[in-house]
């Protein structure tokens, strides 16, 4: 038996997309499949592929761009033809997981608004931004094993906080926020040793998911100088369940803004890869941020080239993400310490005055980016509620 797929003409999530993700229909083993619309796709039995069988993307994502894209073709003349019955599940009805089994994760700091309010938050009378940033895409080494997908409960983190006099305490964070972010993934890793040059980007990285990287800001304040980010970032990062494929955000690719000075030669790329794609953060169910991937300063391709500029290897399922997205205007902030100006301004949420977040709050961060034919396409959505501090 074969079924056809109808796709309202208004969904986010129709042939032009395709994303892919990992999903388990009840009582059976987890595969990747691909939706379209409010369906599923088990893309081994509807392509007969055994690299579909798999409870991750890693295998197929290894293939590399010549393969995605032939996959992505076969998938869209099945959606214009029919499909068989037992290969389209409902969306409603199947489990996700994490899609890619992530080997190694890297967060970059490229928004030149977030940076500029950050930097104008912790250094009212200096420069906001140092004198490196504008020269190369800053990031730090995250913890692989604390990303989850999206949906999954987030534990409030304990850890050292400084107190009024100076000295420090231990407990839960009381400055919990969030970084809304976009992730990309590789899918062909790289040898130790050898750059990924500027203009391999599209060769190497398979898709873009939404990012939320959770963060304890009294604990990272206090821990941060001088080596960064450690257990303020470390204890979650959440993952969309949907990885959108690069081949998907074609109409979506813009030139950069204007970087000064030039950046040096490894970063210079003759290629375009701004994209235009337009985030909502949602907290508690109100919407009260719109950050603007398309104000990004460093792009992905430049986060790449100079990840691996000393030679870093990279790995099928690496993740790297943007940092926090913002855009110069209040309600484009993509972290709450931007929103309530590092909690002087409360933000107000469904009636009350709100700061950072509290146990029972979710947030919910959403994305879409043009399509062809006037339409948009979706990114999913990147899911978490607190659950209180345990210990």
């Amino acid at each position: 038996m074969k079924t056809r797929i109808e796709v309202p003409a208004d969904s986010l999530f129709g042939p032009d997309n395709l994303p892919y993700g990992v999903f388990a229909p009840e009582g059976q083993d987890f595969r990747v499949g691909a939706r379209i619309g409010e369906q599923v796709i088990d893309l081994a039995a509807a392509l007969e592929d055994p690299v579909f069988a798999e409870p991750s993307l890693n295998a197929f994502m290894a293939t590399g761009p010549r393969r995605w894209q032939e996959a992505r073709n076969r998938i869209r003349e099945l959606i214009d033809d029919e499909i068989p019955r037992e290969a389209v599940h409902p969306l409603r009805d199947v489990r996700t997981k994490l899609p890619v089994a992530i080997g190694d994760y890297v967060d970059f700091y490229a928004s030149i608004d977030h940076a500029t309010n950050l930097g104008r938050l912790f250094r009212p009378d200096a420069e906001p931004l140092l004198p490196n940033w504008r020269h190369l895409p800053v990031g730090y080494h995250g913890r692989a094993g604390t990303v989850v997908v999206s949906g999954t409960d987030i534990v409030r983190p304990c850890g050292q906080r400084r107190t009024s006099s100076g000295a420090p305490d231990f407990g839960p964070s009381r400055r919990l926020d969030i970084e809304a972010e976009l992730g990309f993934v590789v899918g062909v890793g790289s040898e130790l040793g050898t750059p990924i040059d500027i203009d391999q980007f599209a060769e190497h990285v398979f898709g873009v998911a939404l990012v939320n990287d959770w963060s304890a800001r009294d604990i990272q304040a206090w821990e941060y100088q001088p080596l960064g980010p450690f257990l303020g970032k470390s204890f979650a990062t959440s993952l969309s369940a949907w990885i959108t494929p690069l081949a998907a955000l074609e109409t979506a690719r813009i030139p950069l803004q204007e970087q000064e000075p030039e950046p040096l030669p490894y970063l210079r790329g003759s290629q375009r890869w701004g994209l235009d794609i337009d985030l909502a953060v949602h907290w508690n169910g109100q919407t009260v941020s719109h950050p603007p991937y398309s104000r990004m300063y460093w792009s992905p391709a430049q986060m790449l080239a100079h990840l691996t500029a000393n030679g870093a290897a990279t790995r099928t399922g690496d993740l790297y993400a943007s940092g926090t997205i913002s855009g110069p205007a209040p309600d484009e902030r993509g972290s709450f310490i931007e929103l309530s100006w590092g909690g002087t301004e409360p933000v107000t949420v469904n009636g009350l005055h709100r700061t950072f977040l509290e146990d029972g709050d979710e947030v919910v961060i959403t994305a879409s980016a043009p399509g062809s034919d006037t339409r948009r396409i979706g990114l999913g959505e990147v899911r978490g509620r607190i659950w209180h501090a345990r210990g």
